[in-house]
């Protein structure tokens, strides 16, 4: 647990070194919370760049929690597609139709109350709490996480209960000693992002250098301990894009789980012992109760989500029999769409490269 005096030393250089070097970002001049909690959620497991445009946008359209309650979850996902990690966007919308029900429209002020939120985790709520509501919370994130362990040379396994229960009360234990402790949380994020990167610290510039205890050990570039991810696994998959009078099968996800109500292509996983067609036939039957010739190979994708990989490979198919009509066996809706209708829904960002090939091929056949 870190010592007052030594408290002392790292609140005033590190508050000094973020109010000079912060970065600019577009929710950092806010008084919002409805625009502080966006920013946050954006910006989990996405890099700051990317999140700007969607946080502009997203605010155009949605510009307080009433107009964002208002809409249809399939608005948020589509304004929402491409950047990725969606149950974020089901949480959000959820949650403001929470806050509009049961706050009136207002986020509450209190972490314990914002905790029961849809979406609001330890962090989120924590984050919000500090830096909107200017309450003694922590925000601990994995910048944070890391520069705790290396300033109090936390050496055992970051990932297992006891470092995190370390880490989580010297995160408390700083943030109720501090004056500004939005502002004090966002320094460490801060610190983790600009200096005290997973590789290769910069630890030459960092103003809490000189009371860094791993510093001081020369293990700075070994902590946080975690040990060795395992490889990820790889799946193989199959999507049809079904074609009928110029128009496009289309699926959407159920609502729960992994992408949920995201439309797409619809297919699946390839079992044990399946050629990618008998894959594909396989699941539009169970998915749609539908037969399908399955056609040429327009794509194969490579994609990465956080607990597995996957190749997904994109045919061509047509129905047996056009009188068949899908039925919403194991998807939430489908949809026959033509490409100009397909904008209107929101994809996961493999399908909208299924779209992208789909509509270079649709260029190139029509010279």
């Amino acid at each position: 647990m870190p010592q007052t005096d030594n408290y002392s030393e790292i609140y005033t250089n590190l508050l000094g070194w973020y109010h000079q070097h912060r970065r600019d970002m577009p929710w950092r001049s806010e008084e919002s919370p409805y625009r502080i909690w966006l920013s946050e959620v954006m910006l989990q497991q996405t890099q700051v760049n990317t999140v700007i445009p969607y946080y502009e946008r997203f605010l155009t359209r949605f510009p307080t929690v009433t107009t964002l309650s208002q809409a249809s979850l399939g608005e948020v996902l589509k304004m929402w597609e491409g950047l990725g990690y969606y149950a974020r966007a089901r949480n959000l919308h959820q949650a403001a139709i929470e806050i509009v029900e049961a706050h009136d429209g207002q986020l509450p002020p209190q972490y314990s109350i914002l905790r029961k939120l849809p979406g609001f985790g330890e962090y989120t709520a924590g984050a919000v709490a500090s830096i909107a509501f200017h309450e003694a919370v922590p925000a601990v994130d994995g910048n944070v996480k890391r520069v705790l362990s290396r300033l109090f040379a936390i050496q055992t396994d970051i990932t297992r209960q006891p470092a995190r229960r370390q880490i989580n009360e010297t995160a408390n234990q700083l943030v109720s000693l501090a004056e500004q402790p939005g502002d004090w949380n966002q320094a460490l994020i801060e610190l983790g992002a600009l200096l005290c990167s997973p590789t290769k610290p910069n630890c030459a510039t960092c103003p809490v250098e000189t009371v860094c205890q791993a510093k001081l050990l020369g293990i700075e570039e070994t902590l946080p301990y975690k040990p060795k991810r395992k490889p990820l696994p790889h799946y193989d998959v199959a999507a049809a894009i079904i074609v009928l009078d110029d128009k496009y099968l289309i699926a959407q996800r159920p609502p729960e789980g992994m992408l949920g109500g995201l439309w797409e292509f619809p297919g699946g996983k390839q079992e044990a012992g399946e050629s990618l067609p008998e894959c594909l036939r396989r699941e539009i039957q169970e998915e749609l109760a539908l037969d399908i010739h399955v056609g040429e190979l327009l794509v194969s994708l490579k994609h990465s989500y956080t607990h597995f990989k996957i190749t997904l490979h994109a045919f061509f198919a047509q129905l047996t029999d056009k009188s068949q009509q899908p039925q919403a066996i194991d998807v939430a809706d489908w949809q026959w769409v033509t490409m100009g209708e397909i904008e209107q829904f929101a994809f996961p960002r493999t399908d909208l490269k299924v779209i992208e090939a789909l509509t270079k091929q649709r260029k190139s056949s029509a010279k």
